[in-house]
């Protein structure tokens, strides 16, 4: 049943709307876009005892399938795009890892093509603008102060299609970098930091709205010393990613932010590395060589986390299965929320009519049955 489906319903699903869930409910695909009404001629797909949800957003993503998107090229890249579409992923944003500036300006041009070619949603500058002291699996070499002129001169590599720059804003130039960002219409996200508590709010104050990788590559809370977590969870300006792969966090922690942030506040990344979708091996984040065992991306030297290999239908179904959330809450992180991270809620997002036929079919456990994109189907459907 692969290729474009002109005029569909798909019927008998729960489905998720903004609204809340609908059962025995129906979408109906015209085209490349989600209709009000049935065009003549549609053909009816049964998926009774199955969920119909937006396609996924995905804002934190450095690749997939064995393909970086911080060092491939344009056909790399697009391998990692097609594997994360394959896991539902619809819309992805290209995130970059720490490294020469002038290779990190060649890099963003070559990304910047695919979103243009509407491949990619956008670019995220992750490093080289972060702190030593929390660095990962980012080059410690490699890595200065966010100075607004290199700030800008990444913008500028990036023709417009730069959508978020993670930063640690306590470094020097870095509230004013914040601020450049947020003149530019780009996220300024805190994340790889050491700040404290109140350093994040005068971040926050400046323009900063994203929590990259909330709890990961920052200090932890503290009753006399709350850092950053405290001060990202408690702001309703700011957006938090989380990665909820049970490696990066405990239950108890993406609890926590759901219940301090709300689910309108959060958003549900991968932060996947090439090995996302591929087999274990040896792989590598840049500059740096990784070794995944078992699913988990670790440095060789010095055995930091490094990225992930998880997709976001993995993230989904944890969510709903292990967490307990419910699936409206889910859905919102993983879909609606990016999508207005990224300005793009008129598009994707959400089950409406007048946008782009985006949408994931789940079965009655929350495995993956079919992906349709802009009204073709990329996988499936799969039914029983």
């Amino acid at each position: 049943m692969a290729g474009r489906a002109d005029s569909t319903v798909l019927a008998g699903a729960r489905v998720v709307l903004p609204t809340g869930t609908v059962e025995d409910g129906r979408v109906i695909v015209e085209g490349t876009r989600i209709a009000g009404s049935t065009p003549e001629g549609a053909r009816t797909v049964d998926l009774s005892g199955h969920w119909l949800v937006p396609g996924f957003v995905d804002v934190h993503n450095h690749g997939g399938g064995g393909a970086s998107f911080a060092t491939g090229t344009a056909e790399d890249v697009l391998t990692g795009v097609r594997t994360h579409r394959r896991h539902g992923t619809t819309t992805v944003v290209a995130s970059t890892v720490t490294g020469e500036m002038d290779f990190l300006a060649r890099q963003a041009g070559l990304l910047s093509e695919l979103v243009e070619q509407g491949e990619l949603a956008g670019i995220h500058f992750e490093g080289p603008f972060i702190s030593p002291c929390r660095k990962g699996a980012h080059s410690e070499g490699l890595l200065r102060d966010p100075d607004p002129a290199e700030v800008r001169k990444l913008l500028d590599a990036a023709r417009g299609t730069a959508k978020m720059v993670t930063l640690a804003t306590e470094l020097p130039g870095g509230i004013e970098s914040v601020r450049l960002l947020a003149e530019h219409g780009v996220i300024a996200a805190v994340g790889h930091t050491d700040a404290t508590y109140e350093q994040t709010v005068e971040a926050i104050e400046a323009g900063a709205t994203v929590a990259t990788h909330l709890f990961n590559a920052m200090p932890p809370l503290g009753h006399r010393a709350p850092g950053p977590i405290a001060a990202l969870l408690e702001d309703e300006r700011v957006t938090v990613e989380l990665i909820n792969d049970g490696t990066h966090l405990h239950p108890a922690a993406l609890e926590l932010a759901y219940h301090h942030a709300g689910a309108d506040r959060v958003a549900l990344i991968t932060d996947a590395m090439d090995a996302a979708g591929a087999d274990d091996g040896f792989y590598e984040l840049g500059p740096l060589a990784v070794e995944v065992k078992d699913g988990v991306a670790r440095l060789v030297e010095g055995g930091s986390i490094a990225g992930s290999t998880l997709t976001l239908d993995t993230a989904f179904r944890r969510a709903v299965t292990v967490d307990r959330i419910p699936v409206e809450d889910v859905v919102r992180s993983i879909s609606a929320n990016p999508a207005r991270l990224l300005g793009l809620y008129d598009r994707v997002g959400s089950l409406e009519p007048g946008k782009d036929a985006d949408l994931v079919v789940l079965d009655a456990d929350f495995a993956l049955k079919g992906v349709m994109r802009r009204g073709a189907w990329i996988v499936g459907p799969h039914l029983d």
